[in-house]
């Protein structure tokens, strides 16, 4: 079984019955007594941060996440589907477990799907999805020289702020991290 001298940064551990990644760990050695690890963990599902300490040698379960590729097909209900890119399965995942994702998810969109055997714990879009503005003001011309911004509807029905010359019509490309304009595409 591995123990805490196995720990590294990215690492994957459940601890408490809930899947973590190692962020950050440091060992500490007292003067008097035994040496211990402090380690930062990210909650795969939530993505909350938590600090936990571990006495030097305390085993740990390590666990081994899949990232698997799937296309997103349609909605249905409260649900997702999506197919399995190799072996063309379909699989009905929760808007719960989609999250804030399914404002930048496209029909036919290629994701990562993250898998702790059979169990799903998340979805990765890509870092950029390019989506056409359905409706925004138009702008001004002349409009291009200050940092403004205006609020715009996405084909997925995302509200997202974009500079005032962006027109309804355009193709804009948008980071699905932070859901911040990043340019127009041409």
């Amino acid at each position: 079984m591995p123990t805490t001298a196995d720990i590294r940064n990215g690492l994957n551990i459940r601890y408490n019955g809930k899947v973590y990644t190692i962020i950050d760990f440091q060992h500490v050695k007292r003067g008097r007594g035994g040496a211990f690890v402090r380690v930062k963990l990210k909650d795969v599902k939530t993505g909350r941060i938590l600090e936990e300490t571990f006495d030097s040698g305390e085993e740990i379960e390590i666990v081994r996440l899949d990232f698997r590729k799937f296309q997103f097909l349609y909605k249905d209900g409260d649900d997702f589907v999506f197919m399995d890119l190799e072996t063309f399965d379909q699989i009905h995942v929760p808007s719960d477990l989609v999250g804030d994702n399914a404002l930048f998810m496209k029909e036919n969109e290629t994701v990562d799907i993250l898998f702790d055997g059979d169990q799903i714990l998340g979805i990765q879009l890509p870092t950029f999805v390019e989506l056409e503005v359905v409706e925004t003001e138009p702008g001004i011309k002349g409009d291009t020289v200050t940092n403004v911004m205006k609020p715009a509807k996405l084909e997925t029905g995302a509200i997202i702020n974009v500079p005032l010359f962006i027109e309804q019509g355009e193709k804009i490309k948008v980071d699905t991290r932070t859901g911040e304009y990043v340019e127009r595409v041409k």
